[in-house]
């Protein structure tokens, strides 16, 4: 498999594992050790952002080089899919820092993360395991489309009991359905809009090298802007109670 593939692999589930620690740390009243694991998401989270990166040039450089009949109808696909994610996760996370004085929201932003990712995994079980739930029933390289956005539905569905069961601080969840919305319908009718070859294939011929650093760069700039608005909320609140 392609070092891309191991990078995703491991920044994603080093991202799942630290949203579970913080989850368990916080409802143990571990505040100390639940703040550190919150600076270190700012190392982590640029690498996250930089693994998508790596995805989406595999994607571009299989699809530029034909490399076969499945990459040629859905590689621009999987690569507008990877960018939805990528503004996704860089939106959750600015929020989540933003808010990380309301407890409430700012957990919901991060627990939102994972959410935009389900459909990779899920897609693939329902492929290989579920086949009945494929109720679009498209054929040929198409189907894998059809399981994403039937696996993205079920995550839409998911977030919106979510919202509507604490409406007031239900915002981190209608910004996941938003976005799984978005990359449903962007990946499933990219297939049919040849333009997009094109300039995939021009996204092929930037260095890694740049996609690499825009990656780290995006990761850092929205960590350093969510804190920053943080900081500013507070500054707020103090004037107002003065």
């Amino acid at each position: 498999m392609p070092f891309a593939f191991h990078m995703h692999a491991i920044s994603s589930s080093t991202w799942l594992l630290l949203l579970i620690v913080q989850s368990i740390s916080i409802h143990r009243r571990e505040n100390a050790f639940h703040k550190q694991m919150g600076l270190a998401s700012f190392a982590l989270f640029p690498l996250l952002i930089f693994g998508f990166m790596m995805i989406i040039d595999v994607s571009a450089n299989r699809f530029a080089s034909a490399e076969n009949e499945f990459i040629l109808h859905n590689g621009p696909s999987f690569g507008l899919g990877m960018a939805i994610a990528i503004a996704a996760y860089l939106t959750l996370y600015y929020q989540a820092l933003k808010t990380r004085r309301n407890v409430k929201l700012h957990a919901g932003y991060m627990l939102a993360t994972p959410l935009i990712l389900f459909e990779s995994p899920f897609s693939r079980v329902i492929e290989q395991f579920l086949p009945w739930m494929n109720f679009i029933g498209s054929e040929g390289p198409q189907a894998v489309q059809d399981t994403i956005a039937i696996s993205d539905g079920l995550g839409i569905l998911f977030a919106l009991i979510l919202y509507f069961m604490d409406r007031k601080h239900g915002a981190p969840w209608l910004v996941a359905a938003f976005f799984m919305a978005l990359q449903a319908i962007v990946m499933w009718f990219a297939p049919f809009f040849p333009e997009l070859g094109g300039l995939f294939r021009a996204y092929a011929q930037i260095p890694l090298a740049v996609t690499m650093v825009a990656g780290l760069l995006a990761g850092v700039l929205a960590a350093w802007l969510g804190w920053r608005a943080g900081g500013v909320q507070k500054q707020s609140v103090k004037m107002a109670k003065a």
